[in-house]
């Protein structure tokens, strides 16, 4: 049943000399079948022992699960008078751990239905909504140092026998807790564990104790080790820098490339094989829960003008109650029970400014979300649900997308094109005729230095961009609307007023007056994406 070889059998011995578990013999013994882990712990060990030709004793059996062989026991006692007592004597002293001393007990404390439990019952209190999950395990970085010593020692073993078996062989402690394991946590919590899913169920595991199994291999391969930047300051205040208990550098993945470059003679010299047997278990870390971004992508309309996009806040204090993406998250949050979101759009508008026409594109994403599935009658729900929060705004084409179709919004952006129109303000007295030449410019091109008004969150760059047609409506002497078509990223107050010359040429240019705008509306932002939906 445990697919175990003639061959296996010095293995199978050496390993359990060494005191390693069960579980983590069929893994050396690279048995790759999940059915093999499942079993109880008890039925490996028991076929282990019957497979190498040995008496399944108790105290072998005890000793692997990492309890006591036996409970205090009855001894007699002769008295001086010669009689026999009975008396209870407590059990001698244990001088040996019983804790698997490579997976350091996460493959014989930590794969019954007891820990599964635990894990399911804390992924129940978090009340998230799917029907299938990806287990991920993170176990600490002392694991890797220990495999490759217990490798070592049976490295011999292997070569005498001319068996054709290579390190990466043999199956990873977090591949056998999985298999073992996840079964269990995937019935209790009625959902299937699958390689890949949106919803992602994390454990983890300590080990304190032999926290400094690492540190070696800082000396033999200090490349390996070095600390980011943002690292650096905390290894220059604390003494000494690599070797400190808990030090960031001894990651999984550095310590995996230090022994890759160490050869086998001197990780002999510097740490034993096989390894020491611990006198503790690891410690499971508490279960968290994440479940991958949900984005939403429509349109929206801006009726006020006095709703900024985003939250307008200036030296610390808050301008304004509300905004555009405050407005639309709020349903959204809520029915999606996400912890927070972040907010994209087509561009922006400026606080006094409406957008109107078929509105502007926008994408939010809904971080960790409890509820991820919603039929396309519940987003119309949703939609209904934001439009009549508040006559500020309004949204259309509300819909479900993937991360990757997001990026279209911003693909070519400053390729497209946008429409506004604006109110304008003349100093000198004008007639309808004084505006003709307007509508006659063509792709008129402009030079902007960053807005006085932005300088403060952009960076200084002229950008060239292009006003691709006009047209105006006499009002009066001294006001009129002028309906513009530009390339996306135009700003079109700097191109009315000059912004003191850094927009040239520029409305007060071309009319030779001074010129100011009033109100400024979006007409269209002409992007197609997202898909628009019947009503």
């Amino acid at each position: 049943m445990l697919s175990l070889k003639e061959k296996d059998r010095p293995i199978v011995r050496k390993l359990f000399d060494a005191g390693c578990c069960a579980r983590c013999v069929l893994r050396f013994c690279c048995v790759g079948t999940y059915s093999s882990y499942r079993q109880p712990y008890e039925d490996i060990h028991r076929e282990l022992f019957a497979f190498i030709g040995e008496e399944n004793s108790k105290s072998h059996d005890a000793s692997d699960q990492g309890q006591s062989e036996d409970p205090p026991s009855k001894r007699m006692k002769i008295e001086d008078n010669g009689s026999l007592e009975d008396s209870v004597t407590p059990a001698e002293p244990k001088t040996v751990s019983d804790i698997c001393p490579v997976c350091l007990g996460v493959l014989q404390h930590f794969c019954d239905h007891t820990y599964a439990k635990q894990v399911s019952d804390a992924v129940k209190k978090e009340q998230y909504e799917f029907d299938r999950l990806v287990l991920t395990v993170s176990l600490p970085a002392q694991l890797s140092v220990r495999e490759h010593s217990c490798w070592l020692h049976i490295k011999r073993e292997v070569r005498e026998k001319s068996m054709c078996l290579g390190k990466d062989d043999v199956i990873q402690v977090k591949d056998a807790f999985k298999w073992a394991v996840q079964g269990k946590i995937g019935q209790d919590l009625g959902a299937n564990v699958l390689a890949n899913s949106a919803f992602e169920v994390s454990v983890g595991f300590t080990h304190p104790e032999t926290d400094e199994d690492c540190h070696f291999l800082a000396t033999i391969c200090p490349d390996c080790f070095k600390p980011t930047k943002n690292k650096l300051e905390p290894f220059k205040l604390e003494v000494p820098p690599c070797f400190q208990q808990g030090a960031s550098i001894f990651t999984r993945m550095a310590v995996v490339k230090a022994l890759e470059k160490i050869s086998d003679e001197k990780f002999s010299r510097h740490y034993p094989c096989p390894p020491k047997k611990p006198e503790t278990t690891c410690t499971a870390l508490d279960t968290t829960c994440l479940h991958n971004s949900v984005f939403i992508a429509g349109r929206y309309n801006k009726f006020s003008r006095e709703l900024p996009q985003t939250p307008w806040v200036i030296d610390g204090e808050r301008r304004m109650e509300g905004s555009v993406e405050e407005l639309i998250a709020a349903p959204l949050l809520f029915s999606f029970r996400a912890d927070g979101f972040n907010f994209s759009s087509s561009g922006r508008e400026d606080v006094d400014v409406r957008t109107l026409g078929n509105g502007r594109p926008f994408t939010m994403e809904l971080l960790n979300p409890h509820r991820a599935k919603f039929n396309t009658t519940e987003i119309r729900q949703l939609q209904e649900t934001i439009n009549q929060s508040s006559d500020k705004i309004r949204v259309r084409d509300l819909q479900i997308v993937t991360r990757e179709a997001t990026s279209r919004m911003k693909e070519g952006e400053e390729e497209k094109t946008k429409s506004y129109s604006a109110l304008i303000w003349t100093h000198k007295v004008i007639s309808s005729t004084d505006l003709e030449f307007l509508g006659n410019i063509k792709d008129l091109k402009i030079a902007q230095k960053t807005p006085l008004r932005v300088l403060h969150r952009r960076p200084l760059a002229v950008r060239q961009r292009l006003i691709h047609s006009m047209s105006v409506s006499y009002l009066d002497t001294h006001h009129f609307t002028l309906k513009l078509c530009t390339q996306a990223g135009t700003y079109i107050k700097e191109f009315v007023h000059g912004d003191f010359g850094r927009t040239k040429p520029n409305l007060c240019d071309l009319m030779k007056t001074d010129a100011d705008i009033l109100e400024l509306d979006v007409e269209s932002v002409d992007i197609d994406w997202p898909p628009a939906i019947p009503d």
